[in-house]
């Protein structure tokens, strides 16, 4: 038999753990696999379960982005890489509604089952593996400052309760130099957004046309001042063509080298989570080792065709 290896959040998801949990080794069984599961126990546990793990076939985490990428980063830190595989069961899931998953944990274990293996650009800052999203300033804070308890109380809507009383706070200019695409710029910015997926923070279609293994992430920085002005341009950022929207400036690239000329009081945030690199200076690039299996459903549209 093959071997999976099952990694769970306890604290992510509603769903009963006692009931679900033995269905899914029913399902991997029916599959093939031999099952372990693995429950974590605190803040950086799944990297350290991955990081040390023996090998298996696929190792499959159940959680939020947040878990997710724990067990990338665990699988960064080893010598020879796993298949991985995630069911989403957290407060947001970006990633798991960009790949096409629904809301029953079950059903989406089949539909990654009869998907495939794919391989994907995985953006790393600093050499920190982040699944799908980092950045800094107005904003960015919201996911990992949001209380966990109020998360699970409120699902989505935590974020919209903290995010509605950061609005009243002054937005932060911060004085960096950036390199993008072999051009180096200074200037004053209110947030940056770095990303690999189509969907963020509950809004699908944020990007248009992303693809998940085309040596490129996206970049979105603004210099834009006035909160209100900010709100209103991400809305039409959602509609329109991101070039031409003063005070955004949008870069498709394959690293990006930022430097802050001031001291950083927040860490920036990755997959929801804060970094723990406050040096002032990051290097994004890409790695392109990293095989994922998912449903089927949205391959085509977020992949381009590979030369085998």
């Amino acid at each position: 038999m093959k071997k999976c290896i099952v990694i769970y959040n306890p604290n992510s998801g509603k769903y009963n753990k006692s009931k679900t949990l033995p269905k899914i080794e029913q399902i991997l069984n029916k599959y093939n696999y031999d099952v372990t599961i693995i429950k974590t126990e605190y803040q950086g546990h799944a990297t350290s379960i991955v990081k040390d793990c023996s090998k298996c076939d696929l190792l499959l985490s159940i959680g939020g982005d947040g878990t997710f990428n724990e067990v990338m980063t665990g699988n960064f830190l080893r010598k020879e890489r796993l298949v991985l595989c995630h069911l989403p069961s957290g407060t947001t899931n970006d990633i798991g509604a960009m790949w096409g998953y629904g809301k029953n944990i079950l059903t989406n274990l089949e539909l990654a089952l009869k998907g495939e293996i794919k391989r994907i650009d995985i953006c790393t800052i600093n050499d920190r593996p982040f699944v799908y999203s980092a950045g800094f300033g107005k904003f960015m804070n919201i996911p990992y400052e949001t209380p966990r308890n109020l998360k699970k109380r409120l699902g989505h809507l935590a974020y919209l309760k903290e995010g509605f009383i950061d609005f009243f706070h002054k937005v932060k200019l911060y004085d960096v130099t950036y390199e993008v695409n072999g051009e180096e710029y200074r200037g004053l910015l209110s947030f940056a957004l770095l990303t690999n997926a189509n969907r963020v923070a509950g809004i699908n279609n944020f990007y248009k046309d992303i693809k998940l293994n085309d040596n490129r992430f996206e970049v979105l920085l603004c210099n834009i001042t006035k909160l209100r002005d900010i709100i209103k341009t991400l809305y039409f950022f959602a509609i329109y063509d991101a070039s031409k929207i003063p005070g955004f400036y949008f870069y498709k690239t394959d690293n990006l080298k930022i430097k802050f000329h001031s001291e950083l009081k927040k860490p920036l945030c990755i997959d929801g989570e804060p970094l723990n690199d406050l040096s002032g200076e990051y290097n994004i690039k890409i790695d392109h080792d990293v095989h994922v299996l998912m449903p089927s459903k949205n391959i085509k549209h977020l992949f381009v065709e590979e030369d085998n």
